[in-house]
């Protein structure tokens, strides 16, 4: 895959997104440039054109899940603490609201400052709530560019390239609470959720907080417990609590650096925690 200026399409529309300038599926001269910017920043080669390397870089390894084909009914929306649930319908997926009230009871999301927060976080992170887990099917280039420091030797790239097993338990190895690379703990523990969970720490730390042993199934995470893995992190890192500094652009960009590490697709998530904060309050 090549994208570059002259390009059209969904992949484009994903990239735009992420990078946070106008999603309209048209690769120009403004997408080439936050493009360039972005590689600057992250020590790639700044020629505008997002081949695996910079496409990678900017997915950290997130795979796309189809949603279903069968249309989600549409149900009445259990309200918590007053909230506006229903007006969340045609912003967010319909599974995602029918999960909400259990989980903003459950981790103190319970003011429109707070889950709009944590929605824009959540929908950013995951490509409009489709990715679940990890991907990690990545080419020897891809693991050399990602995951260099653990790929130092000549030809090891080689060795681990289109092995998402592999590639887990060895970059995911010996630490988080994961056994060495030769006990696989690196794949079964890799990245789910909506906010990825990654690590046998965190999968044990989040089945403690709601009572049941994730590392005999870590699978739930991505199939059941996408969006409460992800206000588990939220709760845990202080993000509620931070979100209650208000509607600002500062205070979204603060939750980002916790969540993201950097401020990549901060204007996308600042469009976002405003569409979902003005429908919630």
């Amino acid at each position: 895959m090549l994208l570059k200026v002259g390009s059209k399409g969904e992949d484009v529309k994903k990239l735009q997104a992420k990078l946070g300038v106008g999603a309209d599926g048209v690769f120009g001269k403004g997408t080439e440039d936050a493009v360039k910017s972005f590689q600057t920043k992250n020590g790639l080669t700044p020629d505008g054109l997002v081949g695996e390397g910079t496409w990678n870089k900017l997915f950290g390894m997130q795979q796309l899940i189809t949603e279903p084909s069968s249309p989600v009914v549409a149900q009445p929306v259990t309200s918590v603490a007053g909230l506006k649930l229903e007006n969340l319908r045609g912003h967010i997926p319909e599974a995602v609201i029918n999960q909400i009230p259990d989980t903003a009871a459950r981790f103190e999301l319970n003011t429109p400052l707070r889950l709009a927060h944590f929605l824009a976080q959540c929908g950013h992170e995951s490509g409009g709530f489709k990715a679940t887990q990890e991907n990690l099917n990545y080419s020897a280039s891809g693991l050399k560019g990602i995951f260099g420091k653990y790929f130092k030797e000549a030809g090891l790239a080689e060795q681990y390239q289109r092995n998402p097993q592999k590639i887990a338990s060895r970059v995911y190895g010996g630490r988080m609470g994961n056994g060495p690379e030769s006990t696989g703990d690196g794949y079964k523990f890799r990245g789910r959720g909506y906010i990825q969970l990654t690590g046998k720490d965190n999968y044990t730390a989040f089945g403690r907080a709601i009572n049941e042993d994730l590392t005999v199934n870590p699978d739930k995470v991505a199939t059941q417990y996408a969006l409460l893995s992800a206000a588990w992190f939220f709760t845990k890192n202080g993000l509620h609590k931070l979100a209650d500094g208000g509607a600002t652009d500062a205070v979204v960009t603060q939750i980002t650096k916790r969540v993201n590490g950097g401020t990549i697709g901060l204007p996308d998530r600042i469009k976002h925690f405003k569409e979902y904060y003005n429908l919630l309050k």
